[in-house]
């Protein structure tokens, strides 16, 4: 009698344990593919704006601006600064990091 309960337990163990990692992962599947249309989301609004003309004639006011930890502020950068904030106002970042973006793109 002790070895058929403990055969069931087995088998009431394995089917929990499969059920349970079968759901992890559809969790998990879950969680990466809106993460990931998140990133694609925000990857193509970001990239939208920073190919704009506008911030493209600040990357030489960009690289003095970076350059010169913030010291030197050009024109071309603070109209490109001022675009990207108009455009995406959400975005909390600061003017050193955006010119660096300017930079990376």
């Amino acid at each position: 009698m002790p070895i058929v309960r403990t055969l069931a337990f087995i088998s009431l163990f394995g089917l929990a344990a499969g059920a349970s990692a079968s759901s992890f992962v559809v969790t998990t599947d879950t969680l990466v593919d809106a993460l990931a249309g998140t990133i694609d989301t925000m990857s193509n609004a970001t990239s939208s704006v920073v190919d704009n003309k506008v911030v493209l004639a600040a990357k030489d006011d960009a690289a003095s601006f970076v350059a010169t930890g913030g010291a030197v502020r050009g024109a071309h950068l603070e109209t490109a600064l001022q675009h990207i904030r108009a455009r995406m106002p959400a975005l909390h970042a600061d003017d050193a990091q955006l010119a660096q973006a300017i930079l990376a793109n």
